[in-house]
């Protein structure tokens, strides 16, 4: 149950993204929420491996270079989903902060 409610609070904060960013475009709930599936496992399945092969970059940049692979996962689901859309790396970099920032609040809410 609680994972049902932590993919309904992912695609809320995607779906709610467009309205604080005009640079990314979500056409339904239904985009968002297949985008925040496909998120969610994108992050399970090939941020590990990216992380671990990055880890040199990541060291020099005290850890600065997750938000960079944060960003072109996010891109890249954006780029695979349709419905989703972002504008450029930069528009999925800020976008992918704000993702991380709303969806964490949303769950500090529902999920006391």
């Amino acid at each position: 149950m609680k994972l049902l409610i932590t993919w309904l609070i992912n695609a809320a904060a995607l779906f709610a993204l467009p309205y604080l960013m005009s640079s990314v475009k979500v056409t339904n709930i239904t985009s968002a929420l297949i985008a925040a599936l496909v998120l969610g496992l994108v992050n399970t399945l090939i941020r590990p491996i990216l992380v671990l092969l990055t880890l040199p970059v990541t060291f020099l940049t005290l850890g600065l270079f997750i938000l960079v692979i944060n960003a072109l996962l996010f891109w890249a689901v954006a780029s695979f989903v349709d419905g989703v859309q972002v504008n450029g790396f930069v528009s999925a970099f800020f976008a992918s902060i704000l993702y991380s920032i709303i969806s964490w609040a949303l769950a500090a809410l529902i999920l006391k």
